[in-house]
């Protein structure tokens, strides 16, 4: 595998400071102050002081070996109050200084303009991603993060994972603002069969509105890319049966295709479109030739792979954390998923339910996208380990043998399917540290670095070590580095081990 990039989370997981110098609250600010949102009653409000530490940070990075960073803009520091109020100078100040050093130490930034969390004066005012009106506002954020940061800024995410914030978000209720009916859960507002689909339906013209704006006023002179990412399971069938298996293509279609299909082909999935029927929001013939093909670049975040069970041809039950309620309605895709078969999960659990050990799925997972879309440029945007609670006291917080074998048999897993001609053109790490992680709050942890709640001192764990040597190795074997900026400039291509 040739030389990676590593990936960080945004405002709320890491940065702190929520209403220092100007920024206001969020929707997550609001949210997290709500007893029984978040695990432990955590809050970002401190996270891990990214906003007063970036510059060490920055050179933990450089230490590492990196050559890119992914990090987020948060929404209420740069526009606090939305469209009204201007333009908050610090907020713009701080994101500079962060762009300026990563540049300095030669590390390209790769910068998601949302990543869930706007201003709460905009969820207050209309409703969010439920409302048509969010997409100019997100437009001017957009536009807002190209001015002042395109002429450095190369790699452009619009929106990270528009199909989890709607199943977090209006499905499940864990998200702000918290939406969910029945199965689904018991929020005190919301509609779990139909706000999911309209949410993703403003995402997705949000998105297209600000990839057409930067491709017509400002590539020309900045030169950049711009895509979306989204999250994504693999998903194989619960038993050879045949319902089954079509169950698993459908659950790939009702979460990966949900988004990526409009955005390359114009519409929504056939699959969403006979299971739903009206329900599913219309594209208008100007709205298809907008979102079409407005995207240079898919970001998939990968973790695992689970079971599909089709609940059209048989009954659905759930019970356990191993699966979530719902399978037998539309917006689930009349698929049940699940981590069991049996009572034995598909992989080795980690801290994270339902997100079991399974290194296969990466290639798989790229190999869909590679044939429904054509072999589009792929960069892995996510990819990590949360180790269980029990493995960090047998082996201490900084000796986390499992996370190293998890990336060694994922990195593998991906080198075979760009052996096999996927053109993938970067590979990130969730993530540098352990973070905020939305509502597990702080008991989840992902980072090669481990965190001192008390004194917010990073502490390498042996992860870090490893992925270090490994990116020297790569550079001492002489071959090129794959570089997000030197692929794009159609530079040498490194091979895999």
């Amino acid at each position: 595998m040739s030389k990676d990039q590593i990936s960080q989370l945004d405002f709320s997981s890491i940065e702190g400071a929520i209403l220092e110098d100007g920024k206001s609250f969020s929707d997550w600010d609001v949210f997290v102050r709500k007893i029984g949102n978040i695990k432990n009653g955590d809050t970002g409000d401190i996270a891990t002081d990214h906003y007063h530490r970036y510059m060490e940070d920055i050179e933990i990075i450089h230490s590492l070996g990196m050559d890119a960073y992914r990090f987020s803009i948060s929404w209420p520091r740069i526009l606090p109050n939305g469209n009204s109020g201007g333009v908050n100078a610090a907020g713009i100040m701080f994101y500079n200084s962060i762009i300026d050093n990563l540049l300095l130490r030669g590390i390209q930034p790769f910068v998601t303009i949302y990543h869930w969390d706007m201003p709460q004066v905009l969820s207050d005012k209309y409703g969010g991603w439920l409302s048509p009106l969010i997409q100019d506002d997100f437009l001017h954020f957009a536009e807002t993060c190209f001015k002042n940061f395109g002429d450095r800024v190369r790699y452009w995410v619009t929106i990270n994972e528009p199909n989890t914030v709607a199943e977090f978000a209006f499905e499940r209720g864990v998200s702000p603002p918290g939406h969910c009916s029945p199965p689904f859960g018991n929020c005190s507002a919301g509609n779990s069969d139909t706000e999911p689909l309209i949410a993703v339906h403003n995402m997705l013209l949000a998105h297209a509105k600000a990839s057409k704006l930067y491709r017509e006023q400002f590539l020309p002179k900045q030169g950049g890319v711009i895509g979306i990412v989204l999250h994504s399971f693999m998903f194989e069938p619960l038993t050879d049966d045949e319902h089954n298996k079509e169950a698993a293509d459908r659950a790939l279609a009702f979460n990966l295709a949900w988004a990526l299909d409009p955005l390359v082909f114009g519409d929504y999935p056939p699959e969403m479109r006979q299971y739903h029927g009206n329900e599913l929001p219309k594209f208008t013939s100007e709205e298809k030739l907008l979102i079409r093909d407005s995207i240079d670049f898919i970001g998939l975040n990968h973790y695992s792979t689970l079971y599909a069970k089709d609940c059209i041809h048989s009954s659905c039950s759930c019970s356990g954390s191993a699966c979530l309620p719902g399978g037998d309605r539309a917006i689930r895709g009349f698929v049940s998923t699940s981590a069991e078969n049996g009572g034995v999960l598909i992989g080795e659990p980690t801290g994270m339910p339902r997100f079991s050990v399974v290194p296969r799925g990466m290639e798989e997972i790229v190999d869909y996208t590679v044939n429904r879309y054509d072999n589009k440029p792929i960069f892995i945007t996510e990819n990590g380990y949360s180790s269980p609670l029990q493995q960090d006291q047998l082996d201490g917080l900084q000796h986390d043998v499992k996370r190293i074998e998890f990336h060694q048999a994922y990195l593998a897993s991906l080198a075979r399917a760009m052996r096999n001609g996927a053109d993938v053109r970067g590979y990130f790490v969730w993530t540098l540290m352990d973070n905020f992680e939305w509502s597990f709050g702080y008991d989840v942890k992902f980072g090669l670095y481990s965190v001192d709640r008390a004194t917010l001192n990073r502490n390498p764990r042996s992860s870090a070590k490893w992925y270090r040597n490994f990116l020297r190795n790569i550079s001492s074997n002489g071959m090129k580095p794959r570089t997000a900026f030197s692929l794009w400039s159609k530079v040498g291509r490194g091979e895999e081990e």
